[in-house]
């Protein structure tokens, strides 16, 4: 493959001279430039995209950070990512985490060393003393997990008003034991979805049982299934939950059907963040909507204003309730 010495020899050149022609410098006369790109075709020379980048002191690449690929969640997201962000000329590097401290930090120095031009951060479990940190240098936006301590901007909904939505829904066809199948509320997701589950059942008089609160270590379907197991072996056990997580909620929804219980006749299911599979299980799943790919969409937006030195306010956006046969 050629390279630029021989092209700048062929047209006879300079290197330099070679270089505004690729720049679109208006200081190249046109007969010079004819030549340079006569050169080019007939030696079929491409410049490196990369070392004309890291010249201009830019990479062209987001970083986007996630905890596991597994999550379905996600995938929408990502798709409105990618899709604005090639649209306006980006790439972008899909960085999963695995709640690891040494995977974080081989991204975040991927930016410390330009390699990256910024970081579109959705992991709720990365460390958010580095990530502010970080962002005091660097272009950061959050999408769905925020920091609410921090400067950072971000792209949600209003997940306590969310939550409220789904509980409240379950009351007004008629349920009063209602339970709730949270994760880890070091997460602020799960503690403002868990404030929305308390608000509507103290709203209507219903009180809080402790018993009916499961919190589990992840949001797989596994963990649903071993949270509905625990409710059903209650002596005072429920008849509905409210989950935080569609992926939740399935493993819930199996474990009520392997029980032999029937939904919704005997027991009622609310799930959140309308996946694909949710339309999928039987009967289908009852679910808060969160506008996933237009989350990603404007993430994407946001970091790259940020990039280039625009202001960028945070941005919340509607929810829905898809109510479906589980209710």
């Amino acid at each position: 493959m050629a390279n630029i010495q021989e092209v700048a020899q062929r047209a006879g050149v300079s290197v330099a001279t070679v270089s505004r022609v690729f720049n679109n410098s208006s200081t190249v006369a046109k007969k010079t430039r004819l030549k340079v790109e006569q050169a080019i075709d007939e030696l079929n020379y491409e410049p490196s995209v990369l070392g004309r980048n890291l010249r201009n002191s830019e990479s062209r690449l987001l970083l986007v950070l996630i905890p596991s690929i597994s999550n379905p969640f996600y995938s929408d997201i990502i798709r409105g990512i990618e899709d604005t962000a090639i649209g306006l000329g980006y790439n972008i590097l899909l960085c999963e985490t695995d709640s690891n401290p040494d995977r974080e930090s081989i991204y975040f120095n991927l930016i410390r060393n330009r390699l990256a031009d910024g970081i579109i951060s959705m992991d709720p479990s990365v460390n958010k003393n580095k990530l502010i940190e970080l962002a005091s240098q660097y272009p950061i936006v959050q999408c769905s997990e925020f920091d609410e301590d921090s400067s950072i901007s971000y792209v949600t909904i209003n997940n306590e008003l969310a939550a409220y939505h789904a509980v409240k829904h379950l009351i007004k066809i008629g349920q009063k034991k209602i339970a709730l199948i949270n994760s880890d509320e070091k997460f602020l997701y799960a503690r403002e979805r868990r404030r929305g589950y308390e608000k509507a059942l103290n709203e209507y008089g219903l009180k809080v049982e402790a018993d009916w609160i499961c919190n589990t270590e992840s949001l797989d379907f596994e963990d649903g299934k071993r949270a509905m197991r625990r409710l059903l072996d209650l002596f005072d056990r429920p008849t509905a939950v409210f989950a935080v997580s569609d992926m939740l909620a399935i493993g819930a929804l199996k474990e009520v059907n392997s029980s032999g219980l029937r939904v919704p006749q005997d027991f009622a299911m609310i799930g959140f963040d309308k996946i694909a599979f949710s339309n999928m299980t039987h009967p289908t799943l009852t679910t808060i909507a969160q506008p996933m790919y237009k989350m990603g969409c404007i993430s994407a937006k946001m970091i790259i204003n940020k990039i280039q030195g625009k202001q960028v306010e945070s941005i919340i956006l509607d929810h829905e309730l898809v109510i479906r046969e589980s209710t």
